[in-house]
C-alpha cells in the first residue's frame, strides 16, 4: 500500500518519500524471505536446524533484506537531521538525485555483505564454525555482520532524532525570547519525540533479541540435539519480531493509518473520475 501509494500521488515524490518507498521495498523483501524460510521450516524442519546448500539463498535474501531496512532507517535519519538543521541546509540541500544515489549504495551494500556467505564464506564444508541457529552459516560471518550494523541501527537514529529535538527546542525558546509563541516549534518537537521514541523501541523489540541469539551461539559450545527445540523457539520468535518491524515501519515512518486510507480514497475516487471522462 505505501509503495502504490506513493508512487501514485506526485505530491509525494519528494526525496525522503524516495527513502520511504525504498523502506518498504526493503521490508517487502524481509517479509518474503522470511515467508520463504517459513515454508521450508514447514516442508523440512531438519533443513532448517541443521543447515543444507538449500538455505544458503533464503537466507542470504533475508540478511540482504534485513541491512537494507537498517541502512534505510538511518538514511531516513540523517536526511531528517540535514532538513531540520537550517545552517547544514544552507550548505546542502538533499534533492531527488542524492536519494536515488543513496538508495543505491544502500542495496549495493547489502547485497555484497549479504550476499558473502554464497560467494564463499560459510561452513558446508567446515563444522568447527558453524552457527547452530541459523546453519550453514559461520558464527565468524553473524558475528561480523550483526555486531557493526546493530550498533548502527542503535547509535546513528539515536544521535540525529536527539539532534532535531535539540533544534526545535533551541528555536522554540529563541521565539519566546523575542515575545513571540511559536507552536508549530512545539507540536514538531513532541511529534519528533514521540516518532523516536517508537523508532528506538520497534529497533530495540525487534533487533535486540536477534543479537542476544547471535551471542548466544558465538558462545555456546553444545551441538544442535542439544539446543533443540528451546533454542529454535526463540529463533522463530526472533524471526517473527522482525517481520513486526515490517509492519511497524510503514506506520512509523511514512503514513499514518488515516492518512493513508486518505491518499487512498483520493486515488480510487481520481480513477473513477478518470473513467467516467473516458466513458463520456
Amino acid at each position: 500500500l505505501v509503495i502504490v501509494t506513493r508512487l501514485a500521488t506526485r505530491d509525494l515524490h519528494k526525496p525522503i518519500s524516495i527513502l520511504f518507498c525504498n523502506l518498504a521495498v526493503s521490508d517487502l523483501f524481509t517479509s518474503f524471505s522470511g515467508f520463504w524460510i517459513s515454508m521450508l521450516f514447514i516442508t523440512n524442519p531438519d533443513m532448517t536446524i541443521f543447515g543444507s546448500q538449500d538455505m544458503l539463498a533464503p537466507y542470504a535474501l533475508y540478511t540482504t533484506s534485513i541491512l537494507s531496512t537498517i541502512y534505510n532507517q538511518v538514511s531516513i535519519g540523517i536526511e531528517r537531521y540535514l532538513a531540520v538543521a537550517k545552517s547544514m541546509r544552507a550548505r546542502f540541500r538533499v534533492a531527488r538525485h542524492h536519494s536515488i544515489t543513496v538508495v543505491f549504495i544502500n542495496w549495493v551494500l547489502a547485497f555484497l555483505l549479504g550476499c558473502l556467505p554464497l560467494m564463499g564464506w560459510n561452513c558446508l564444508q567446515a563444522d568447527r564454525s558453524i552457527s547452530v541457529l541459523y546453519s550453514p552459516f559461520c558464527i565468524s560471518y553473524l558475528v561480523f555482520i550483526t555486531m557493526p550494523n546493530v550498533v548502527v541501527a542503535f547509535l546513528v537514529p539515536l544521535f540525529t532524532y536527539l539532534r532535531i529535538i535539540i533544534i526545535l527546542r533551541k528555536r522554540k525558546l529563541r521565539m519566546q525570547a523575542c515575545g513571540q509563541v511559536m507552536g508549530t516549534y512545539k507540536s514538531a518537537e513532541t511529534q519528533v519525540a514521540r516518532t523516536s521514541i517508537s523508532i528506538w523501541l520497534l529497533a530495540l523489540v525487534s533487533y535486540a533479541p536477534f543479537l542476544a541469539g547471535v551471542i548466544f551461539d558465538a558462545t555456546n559450545q553444545r551441538c544442535h540435539i542439544d539446543l533443540y527445540p528451546g533454542a529454535y523457539i526463540f529463533r522463530n520468535c526472533t524471526a517473527m519480531l522482525i517481520t513486526i518491524t515490517c509492519l511497524g515501519n510503514p506506520v512509523l515512518y511514512t503514513l499514518k493509518f488515516r492518512a493513508l486510507g486518505a491518499k487512498l480514497k483520493a486515488l480510487r475516487c481520481l480513477s473513477a473520475t478518470r473513467l467516467q471522462a473516458c466513458a463520456i
